[in-house]
């Protein structure tokens, strides 16, 4: 069980569910848009799911929604990890760890050069009730149990704005990218464009957990780095919605490892699905930008109580029964479909941003 937190660390927790959009007074001619089908923005930092169906198990951090009234939603920087607690970490397996941009002196997971960096991560409704969101921060997955980083990511940033149900848009972008190479070193990559995979396959490091009678020294895992193009490829709690017409971005990591015993067979491929910075707006059928002039005698006055801003992360365990947890027979068939479609789409291109399309 997680402690529960001190008195004021759980204040400043329940300060934080909320936005300071405007002043008060400027709130009080305003009226809110609708929190079931309004114009609304979610921002996510990163998410982690293990299996086809994520059965295996599953992390999503705090996601952050843009209110009801003009402002914005800012995730804390003390999310500098995922998983980031014990309860999460039971959630994800104890290798892979996931590191946000932020590190001590001397202990960076990055490589030489890039520096600790703060996140920047926000959902915001726009003065004219246009939602919009990014997310910008460092990424470094590291496997633990090889001691060694798999993936990094900097000046990675996502962005959607959607002015209209015809003036949807999403950038997926970043400065650089690393990968691990099949002989064990972190090497610079070219980033994948648009519409295409980045792969990697047969890279020294394994699953997220342990897997009865695995040989580490014949486990391999394939790494697929592509740009989120549609809300179906996220990673999300239940309470982050879409809407009429919805636009995301992000960038989506797909490791299938091949899990041998020592023998060479094969035990079980595992599949871990990542999604780093995570984003989406929507707005309903009709939807049109409020002028800026909003303090008309006619726009009627509100005393809704403020709604949170933020989603709780969320851990959940392996679905699966029996010993095995995580790691049973719910993580075979996928990793090897995703495995096979690796070696037909290994494309890599020049880093271009993508504009993502609406669905309706």
């Amino acid at each position: 069980m997680i402690r529960s937190l001190p008195k004021l660390a759980t204040c400043a927790a329940v300060l934080a569910l909320l936005a300071v959009p405007t002043t008060a007074s400027a709130q009080e001619s305003r009226a809110p848009v609708d929190e079931r089908d309004g114009p609304v923005a979610y921002a996510n930092i990163a998410a982690l799911a293990i299996g086809p169906d994520h059965r295996g198990g599953s992390v999503i951090s705090e996601t952050q929604r843009s209110p009801l009234l003009p402002g914005t939603s800012t995730l804390a920087q003390s999310r500098a990890l995922l998983p980031g607690t014990p309860g999460e970490r039971d959630a994800a397996g104890p290798h892979y760890r996931l590191n946000l941009g932020t590190f001590a002196a001397g202990r960076s997971p990055f490589p030489a050069g890039v520096p600790s960096t703060p996140h920047a991560v926000t959902a915001t409704l726009r003065d004219d009730t246009v939602p919009t969101a990014t997310a910008k921060a460092n990424y470094a997955l590291r496997d633990l149990a090889s001691d060694a980083t798999v993936l990094a990511f900097q000046g990675a940033e996502s962005t959607v704005t959607c002015a209209g149900p015809d003036r949807l848009t999403g950038e997926t972008t970043a400065d650089r990218l690393w990968l691990l190479d099949a002989g064990g070193e972190l090497r610079p990559a070219d980033l994948p464009a648009a519409g295409t995979r980045l792969t990697r396959l047969n890279l020294p490091f394994g699953p997220p957990g342990d897997v009865p009678d695995a040989d580490p020294d014949r486990t391999v895992s394939d790494v697929v780095v592509s740009r989120i193009t549609a809300y179906d490829q996220l990673l999300r709690q239940d309470r982050w919605r879409d809407g009429d017409h919805t636009t995301a971005a992000g960038w989506r990591v797909e490791i299938v490892t091949h899990v041998k015993d020592a023998d060479g067979n094969d035990i079980r491929d595992v599949l871990t699905t990542l999604v780093l910075g995570g984003v989406s707006c929507s707005v309903p059928q009709g939807f049109t930008p409020v002028a800026q002039d909003r303090g008309r005698a006619d726009v009627p006055t509100t005393t809704t109580p403020p709604v949170p801003v933020r989603i709780p992360a969320g851990a959940h365990p392996s679905a699966e029964p029996g010993p095995a947890s995580a790691w049973g027979a719910g993580l075979l068939g996928g990793g090897l479909l995703l495995g096979a479609a690796a070696v037909l789409v290994a494309v890599v291109a020049r880093r271009r941003p993508v504009a993502s399309g609406g669905t309706d």
